[in-house]
């Protein structure tokens, strides 16, 4: 009775935790509660904001900001770890070489056009992906962007609802009343349910001074945290502090450069075997003749220690830098803190980001809080590609085809089931083998019972009075 017993909880722990691994699976990707009605949700990108630079600079009001709501210390962003690239994954959800904003200059050998910062509105570099902005039009919702890269460009025949063209003059304060008036409507229109907006600092200063300089990133950080104070005053006079989520995040980070650390192209080739379109910290690159193409390759491949030269075909499948037409038959890469000129030796700049988005310098952070976002809740990394999708969820907007998930991202949410599976599925598996080894000792005892020597049996003798043969009880 008793080993049968034994077997019986056996087999009833394993239906028991088998049944708890089914339910966290499901707990975990269903959405606890339907909000009717999404909350508007605000945008907000400090270029060039170093992760790490939250722990070199007293930060009060972005602190105090994200200790209400949710801070994720590092974001890895997308290769390559530049200004228009990163901005346009944040809204999209994509690699840069599915969304096609391949870096601050391009190529595009169909229509042989030139892109650049000073020209980047022409539809067809951007048409290659659906921005928050448009696909929330769709959902009935109006939307704003203030300065965002690509918000002014007519998109798929679309724009934001409203948006204002790069102006650096436009300071900080007047971005963030337009965007507050944009949120809160009037008479005439509801509020907006989407809007981003965009500010230069900490990377203007970061490219003047490199991250380094701790009394210059010092200043610029402190102006940052002040608009930050701004932004939470703002939102509470208007009266949409807690009716609002907001967003606040960067493209990119940034590495300190020298003029001891520059590599000079001429010095390897001479500039009319090739045309440049991009130049550091990745150079982007085609020979002029193609027959020529091996013999420019060789030679770029020996030219510095710390530069590593591609074909197309060969980088990395990580940096997620292949599939596009606009990127060119050879990429220069040049090692953290190293720059790429044609010629001379003069650095174009203390502070330069580009590089590796493996590399800690390069990436950027998030802090967010609103009523959609857990209290007092920090994630070490996430995706910059998650950010999309967490967003698309927050606006109960359909996500477009995007390289994001919500694995790691929905922990961030108040409204979200949130657990560690690997950790779970690692502790079951744990608990089934010490299940199992019990079972097997169970069994392993029964059968030394019932194959080893019998106990001996004591022997009662009593006499029958007709017979004198003894009877054994």
């Amino acid at each position: 009775m008793a080993k049968r017993l034994g077997q019986g909880e056996l087999q009833m722990s394993f239906k028991l935790v088998l049944a708890f691994l089914c339910g966290v699976g499901v707990w975990a990707t269903e959405n606890t509660t339907t909000q009717q009605e999404p909350l508007p949700l605000l945008l907000v990108s400090f270029d060039g904001f170093r992760a790490d630079y939250l722990k070199r600079f007293p930060m009060p009001n972005l602190k105090l900001l994200y200790s209400q709501g949710v801070l994720v210390e590092q974001l890895t962003n997308v290769f390559i770890t530049k200004t228009f690239p990163n901005h346009y994954s944040l809204v999209t959800g994509l690699y840069a070489e599915s969304h096609g904003i391949l870096a601050s200059s391009m190529y595009d050998p169909i229509s042989k056009k030139h892109f650049s910062l000073r020209n980047d509105t022409d539809p067809m570099w951007w048409n290659g992906a659906e921005p928050l902005w448009i696909t929330a039009l769709g959902s009935g919702y109006s939307t704003a962007a203030m300065m965002w890269p690509g918000s002014d460009v007519t998109i798929r025949n679309r724009t934001p609802t409203h948006f204002f063209p790069y102006n650096p003059n436009v300071t900080f304060r007047e971005r963030l009343g337009n965007v507050t008036d944009w949120l809160l409507g009037n008479e005439k229109e509801q509020g907006v349910k989407f809007a981003a907006l965009y500010w230069e600092e900490p990377d203007k200063s970061g490219h003047m001074f490199g991250p380094d300089n701790t009394t210059a990133m010092g200043k610029a950080l402190k102006e940052v945290d002040d608009n930050i104070g701004l932004l939470m005053s703002e939102l509470n006079r208007t009266g949409l502090w807690g009716r609002i989520n907001v967003v606040i995040t960067s493209d990119h980070g940034m590495a300190q450069c020298s003029p001891e650390r520059l590599i000079q192209l001429d010095e390897c080739l001479p500039e009319d075997n090739y045309t440049l379109v991009d130049l550091t910290p990745v150079a982007a690159l085609f020979p002029n003749q193609s027959d020529q193409a091996d013999a420019v390759f060789k030679a770029l491949s020996k030219c510095h220690p710390h530069m590593t030269a591609y074909l197309k075909k060969s980088i990395p499948d990580r940096l997620h830098y292949q599939n596009n037409v606009r990127i060119q038959p050879i990429i220069l890469i040049a090692d953290e803190g190293w720059t790429i000129v044609k010629k001379g030796k003069k650095l174009p700049r203390l502070g330069d980001h580009g590089y590796d988005n493996a590399l800690p310098s390069m990436h950027p952070f998030l802090a967010a809080t609103g009523p959609g976002f857990r209290q007092g809740y920090q994630l070490s990394s996430l995706e910059t590609v998650d950010v999309y999708p967490l967003m698309c969820r927050l606006l109960s907007v359909p996500a477009q085809p995007n390289n994001g998930t919500l694995t790691q991202a929905r922990c961030l949410l108040a409204a979200e089931a949130c657990v560690d599976l690997p950790l779970v599925i690692g502790l079951v598996v744990g608990v089934l083998l010490v299940l199992t080894t019990i079972t097997v000792l169970f069994r392993s005892l029964s059968t030394r019972r019932q194959s080893g020597p019998q106990p001996f049996r004591r022997l009662q003798v009593d006499y029958d009075d007709d017979d004198d043969d003894p009877l054994l009880e």
